[in-house]
């Protein structure tokens, strides 16, 4: 029987107050596969442990099947959970790990029936007499989900269980993850900060930052209308651009949105989506685009809706089947923090001439180490209500604007090229993040 389970305003506080889940309210429908996406240390993995009740829960609610089920012991919950490191008994065959729980539940019942149906499922039969060091890391998660699979739990658990694999083997064992799961029915509560894994995989998807929710609902919904900026940009592939911008809006003109050197001209008579940018007159604003949002201009003219804009090219990343262009614009890009885990920041090179200068590839380490320690943050200044410029002065990517573009359109580094941007994609966040365009009132409900 599969499993609905509800969570109301549910908080997690370790020792010294350290909140890591705030007021969290979440229903998972019998029968779903729920995606809890986020960046790391984002609450997430808390959020599962809490449902299988390996962590108890500070305050809120845990609803299973409608019964308060806080108190129940993880055993009584009937949940099976996959993890990230396998977890696998070294001492023990396959056999013996996809059968060691189904021993333990009814220790006078043979459990090899159900350990040989479940692995012809999962297509591991000539596995079950090998141990875990005798099998690659694929193998090896397969057996993990034959264990979890064998129980017929009412529900699984899974935390990030293709995070160690390759990323070919990651997408094969993302389609039988699919596959079984929608093959059993069973309800799924599946957590990543891998926004592909989530797009493919999840009947909806709930995106959480720094322990509160942001947004719940369809992959297209989530990616058509984000919330605010930081899902914008959390989900996308590439990210999606942002640049700093400002309303203009005089009463014997057009309105733009100024992005620098340059601006964006919205057509008259503008659209009710446009219309709310009045009130933002004078103020920054982030304008997002992505990058199908933005094409080259060829010997065609704009159509409908559609703005025009230079870009100089900075980079070029030919991806066989596609291609993504770093355009310059002169725009200001816009960072949204904890897109990523905080990373240390990066050691000076020791690599320095006599006179103390560090050398080209000293240079060249200390830009890798930069970019990999991520962006510089644009906070708020709560004093004068608008952005601050960062005090840092970190090497960014090439380039503020990338377009994504047929194989068949050859451009060079320096090249200087006509775009055009479709209106009809046009994000506008407001100094704190929130969606202003698309009105706010098209976000579908939380928990459509």
């Amino acid at each position: 029987m599969t499993r609905a389970i509800s969570l109301h305003d549910v908080s997690k506080t370790y020792a010294r107050g350290v909140r890591v889940v705030d007021r969290l309210s979440l229903d998972v429908r019998p029968g779903e596969f729920l995606v809890l996406l986020g960046p790391s240390g984002c609450g997430k993995s808390t959020v599962l442990r809490m449902i299988a009740g390996l962590e108890e829960i500070t305050e809120g609610r845990l609803l299973l099947d409608g019964e308060y089920g806080n108190d129940l012991l993880p055993s009584d919950r009937n949940m099976a959970m996959v993890f990230q490191n396998f977890a696998l008994y070294p001492n023990m065959t396959s056999r013996g790990n996809i059968g060691f729980p189904l021993r333990v539940e009814n220790p006078g019942q043979d459990p090899g029936p159900r350990v040989d149906a479940t692995a012809r499922m999962l297509g591991i039969e000539d596995l079950l007499d090998r141990f875990p060091s005798q099998l690659s890391g694929g193998e090896r998660q397969r057996v993990a989900m034959g264990r979890a699979i064998a129980r017929h739990p009412s529900a699984f658990l899974m935390d990030e269980p293709l995070s160690n694999l390759d990323a070919k083997l990651r997408n094969h064992l993302r389609a039988e993850i699919s596959k079984l799961t929608r093959e059993l029915g069973v309800t799924t509560v599946y957590v990543t900060h891998d926004q592909a894994e989530a797009m493919s995989l999840g009947d909806r998807v709930a995106v959480l930052r720094g322990g509160v929710l942001q947004q719940v609902g369809t992959p297209r919904a989530v990616y058509a209308l984000p919330r605010n900026v930081f899902v914008a940009a959390f989900i996308g592939t590439p990210r999606i651009n942002l640049l700093r911008g400002l309303v203009r809006a005089p009463l014997d003109g057009a309105m733009t949105i100024s992005l620098g050197k340059q601006y964006l001209r919205l057509p008259e008579p503008l659209k009710l989506d446009h219309q709310l940018l009045r009130v933002q007159q004078g103020r920054e604003v982030i304008v997002g685009l992505r990058s199908e949002a933005v094409r080259i201009a060829k010997r065609t003219s704009a159509r409908a809706g559609e703005v025009p804009l230079t870009g100089l090219v900075e980079h070029v990343e030919f991806q066989g089947h596609e291609v993504l262009v770093h355009f310059n614009t002169g725009s200001k890009p816009a960072v949204v923090p904890d897109l990523e885990a905080p990373r240390p920041a990066p050691r000076p090179s020791r690599r320095r001439r006599r006179d103390g200068a560090p050398t080209v590839l000293g240079r060249i380490r200390e830009r890798a180490g930069a970019l990999r320690a991520g962006p510089v943050v644009v906070m708020d200044d709560p004093a004068r209500g608008r952005p601050v410029e960062p005090a840092s002065t970190e090497p960014r990517l090439p380039g503020d604007l990338v377009v994504r573009t047929t194989p068949d359109i050859e451009l060079r580094h320096g090249m200087q090229v006509p775009l055009l941007v479709d209106l009809a994609h046009l994000f506008v966040f407001d100094q704190h993040g929130e969606r202003i365009c698309p009105s706010p009132a098209r976000l579908p409900d939380l928990e459509e």
